[in-house]
């Protein structure tokens, strides 16, 4: 594994130089070699550069999964220009925030995709600002060339960490508040990829389905880092859909079925129609949210080649993959964990007023490691970010297991109070969804007078014609063994559960939906 590289475009060079004949990306009929890939950034940088674009400049940019976005990633890496990947689903509102926040100079869009107009909100977004910036620029599978000779030299970095530049930022999804901006370095998502690598053994002969959108910071290190790391192939996927994915995982012999747990989900019932095409499958590596307790035996028993079942990770796009399932690990970390720390990952759980819990006590995640954040777009907001001792306040709740493997409880904003106690949302889920007739399942509560909070269960059942009742949910939860005051008091039957691109779910939107506002 190239791990000691200190920028992605040194990356990019010594991967070609190492096996440039290999095959780095595959999409819909085409395939790019390393060589290839090499050669078609810095033609792209050359031509992004004769366009206007320059180091440290900030560049957005919203593009499907495409061959030209992973291009277009190398390519601002080799101009040293600031990227901006935005997520899919934004729309005026947090686009005209993040560009205005960034003073962004170039805004990167199809034209219309996925049936919205792209180019159209770039453009109203660059009429608003008065300015004439950010430039709206369309790429339809395209990257503009030129001649290399154009470019500056490539940014040289020393062995201090510190001193490099910032060249990413990621936004939060923003489903409770504005957006906020992660500013990365090269090396601290590349750390994230290091560490998904060592702990998933991923070898130059394995395939790995790109689920993710690319805007996302999951997307980029499993469809761009880590073939640069290790010489293993990404399949790209210009949004997801399981029948889709089954074609591709049975056509590219993938390896790997990397995905959220809501697609794996969806993965698991197209394996059971159509086995064969998943038998080259040896693991399911996940993340984005905690996944379903059964999910890893599920797996298994379903997909009889994915010996390691699913090997989920644990991070946020503040700090990606702090945690990882290793192949190696037992079942009862599989099944109930997120993994344990990569390489260079320090966490400490702490109670509400930042002490450190004791052996199997659950606390708030909070964490040193190289793959940690340089700070937020906004500074004002890094003093709640960060402890007086300099770990990063996640915001998520969990315990350790004796063997390390990290078990995520919910979120501190995820609890609700009733009467008084506090209910985890979290677990409530668990136990719902180990219920015979539920397909999908998010808990949260609501204002009420008597009790503080109400407990609510938006549930997507199985069978439209035949959902769960609240009589069907009670007495479950009872022989489940769940306290009484934790078991949901009201239902919500969806049709589809809502998720972002990280497999998420905006209770927000679900609240309002119940709510009416």
């Amino acid at each position: 594994m190239l791990d000691d590289a200190k920028t992605v475009w040194e990356l990019v060079e010594r991967r070609a130089a190492r096996t440039p004949e290999r095959v780095m990306l595959y999409a819909d009929d085409r395939a790019v070699t390393f060589a290839q890939y090499r050669d078609m950034v810095e033609r792209a940088a050359a031509g992004w550069y004769d366009l206007g674009v320059r180091p440290g400049m900030h560049v957005s940019w919203q593009l499907p999964t495409w061959i030209e976005s992973a291009v277009l990633v190398g390519a601002l890496c080799r101009i040293g220009a600031v990227q901006n990947p935005m997520l899919p689903i934004y729309r005026h509102k947090e686009i005209s925030f993040i560009t205005g926040q960034l003073a962004t100079e170039f805004i990167i869009t199809p034209s219309r995709w996925n049936n919205f107009d792209f180019h159209a909100l770039a453009e109203q977004v660059q009429h608003d600002n008065g300015t004439g910036k950010p430039q709206a620029i369309v790429a339809d599978r395209w990257n503009p060339e030129g001649d290399p000779a154009v470019l500056e030299p490539p940014t040289q970095c020393t062995e201090d960490r510190d001193a490099d530049p910032v060249r990413w930022i990621f936004y939060t999804s923003g489903t409770t508040s504005d957006p906020k901006g992660a500013q990365h370095t090269d090396r601290s998502v590349m750390a994230a990829a290091i560490g998904y690598a060592l702990k998933t053994h991923v070898v130059e002969d394995d395939i790995a389905i790109v689920a993710f959108p690319f805007t996302h910071v999951g997307g980029a290190i499993i469809g761009v880092f880590t073939p640069l790391l290790t010489g293993s192939t990404a399949v790209l996927m210009e949004s997801f859909s399981p029948q889709v994915a089954t074609e591709l995982i049975a056509r590219h012999k993938i390896t790997l079925g990397n995905g959220a747990p809501a697609i794996h989900q969806m993965m698991m019932a197209e394996a059971e129609t159509r086995p064969e095409a998943y038998a080259t499958i040896r693991a399911f590596p996940g993340g984005g949210s905690p996944k379903p307790p059964l999910q890893h035996d599920q797996i298994r028993v379903i997909v009889p080649s994915a010996t390691q079942g699913i090997t989920s990770g644990y991070g946020l796009s503040e700090a990606p993959i702090i945690t990882q399932t290793d192949m190696d690990a037992s079942d009862e970390s599989k099944i109930k964990g997120e993994g344990t720390p990569t390489p260079g990952v320090d966490i400490v759980l702490r109670d509400r007023d930042g002490n450190p819990v004791g052996p199997g006590e659950e606390g708030e995640v909070t964490v040193k490691a190289p793959q940690v954040m340089r700070g937020y777009t906004d500074p004002s907001l890094d003093a709640d970010a960060f402890t007086p001792d300099g770990y990063f306040r996640s915001g998520d709740l969990a315990r350790f297991l004796a063997d390390g493997t990290i078990v995520i409880t919910g979120r501190i904003k995820d609890i609700i109070i009733r009467k008084g106690e506090n209910v985890s949302a979290k677990e409530v889920e668990d136990t719902l969804y180990t219920m015979d007739g539920v397909a999908d399942v998010a808990v949260f509560g609501i204002p009420d007078t008597d009790r503080g909070e109400m407990v609510v269960a938006a549930i997507q059942p199985k069978d439209a014609a035949a959902p769960p009742t609240i009589e069907d949910i009670f007495a479950h939860c009872r022989s489940a063994g769940l306290m009484t005051q934790k078991i949901p008091e009201r239902v919500m039957i969806i049709d589809q559960m809502p998720r972002n691109p990280s497999g998420k779910v905006p209770k927000h939107e679900l609240r309002k939906q119940l709510l009416g506002s």
